[in-house]
């Protein structure tokens, strides 16, 4: 299995007035660095930062730092959230559950059992759920770089703990036919849990009517995750919830999962003040749909082979393998994204401020040019 990922280690301007309120480096999406003149669209985190409610907020309860977050914050906050996905309270498990569900699953009947995932991906859950002795599945993506349905029914058996699935997919960005997939997830569910990961679905307009909550609303084995380390723009201070069937949420609360101490005060107060401003998510998403028609722009005009992606993210094919893109990129002040095994020549870069952009695109021009000479 490959190393723990960012996340599953954190848990075991176009929008001028929100990035007013905040650190240069903070609105810009740079992380502290000791180079801050590279720009860096590595991670896919929010370029265009969080709602300028965030900061209020924080400074709000920075009086309370020095005390654990208390049970009534973190009710509330659930409650809050309940009320947005339309769901009771005991189906919201508050955190970035994922490494955590998986060591849960994974040690659920004892070793051996079978996790099936899409490949390349986000590999958060698989990775926990191999410490306890799980063992990964991966099914390869279809010809249209999307998760492959029908493989990935096929490889579901008696031995399967769980089926996981990201949903636009990383690194590809791509959405599977809503209709398609929401067929595939009440058959399959039915055979074996499935998680399916919506980290970047708030990037697509139809997010309400893609969303696999409509399927645990009904009843359906699955749990839909959410992290506000995106499109809410809080990856410094991360958090994320699950919406789940009653029963594994009573089950994953026993064993501590979602407890309020774990959460930190200042990240519940940040998440709460970011969901409720609906008009500034709206922001983020019209501004990275407009900068991604212009990166599929300048992918066309060079002849690039790239993903229909839905998410803050472009995956291309620039004919050369990715390191030496990465290396060129980085000559040029950009830290784009790492390779995605078998995708040798393929690269994901995170869509940034229009600046940035342009600056990476320009990079990018100059890599292909050379190539081309």
């Amino acid at each position: 299995m490959t190393q723990w990922t960012r996340r599953a280690v954190l848990k075991s301007s176009s929008l001028a007035v929100g990035a007013s309120l905040l650190p240069p480096a903070v609105a810009a999406g740079h992380p502290a660095s000791q180079d801050r003149k590279l720009i860096h669209l590595n991670l896919n985190e929010n370029a265009f930062g969080p709602s300028p409610r965030v900061a209020q907020a924080i400074q709000s309860e920075l009086s309370h730092v020095s005390r654990y977050t208390d049970e009534g914050a973190a009710r509330a906050f659930a409650e809050q959230i309940a009320a947005y996905e339309r769901v009771s309270v005991d189906q919201i498990v508050l955190g970035e559950i994922l490494g955590a569900l998986g060591l849960y699953l994974g040690s659920k009947g004892g070793p051996g059992g079978e996790f099936v995932y899409s490949t390349p991906g986000y590999l958060a859950l698989i990775d926990a759920a191999s410490h306890a002795g799980g063992v990964g599945v991966p099914v390869p993506l279809n010809a249209e770089y999307k998760n492959d349905l029908p493989a990935l029914a096929a490889r579901v058996n008696s031995k399967t703990r769980a089926l996981y699935l990201i949903n636009p997919h990383n690194p590809t960005g791509t959405v599977n036919d809503d209709a398609s997939f929401k067929h595939f997830l009440g058959g399959v569910s039915q055979r074996a849990p499935v998680i399916v990961d919506e980290a970047y679905l708030e990037y697509t307009q139809e997010f309400e009517t893609r969303s696999a909550v409509s399927l645990v609303r009904e009843g359906a084995n699955i749990l839909v995750f959410r992290t506000f380390d995106k499109i809410y723009g809080l990856a410094g201070l991360p958090i994320g919830y699950s919406i789940v069937p009653k029963e594994l949420g009573n089950a994953l609360r026993k064993q501590g999962i979602g407890d309020a101490e774990s959460l930190g005060r200042l990240n519940i107060a940040a998440a709460s003040a970011a969901l409720a401003d609906r008009i500034h998510v709206s922001k983020v998403r019209s501004a990275i749909a407009t900068e991604r028609k212009k990166w599929v722009s300048v992918l066309e005009d060079l002849g690039l082979s790239n993903t229909d992606s839905h998410a803050n993210f472009i995956f291309f094919d620039a004919g050369r393998p990715q390191e030496l893109v990465a290396d060129a990129m980085r000559d040029h002040g950009i830290v784009i994204g790492r390779s995605f095994a078998p995708y040798a020549n393929w690269s994901r870069i995170t869509i940034g401020q229009p600046a940035e952009n342009r600056a990476a695109q320009q990079g990018l021009r100059a890599f292909i040019s050379k190539r081309n000479h």
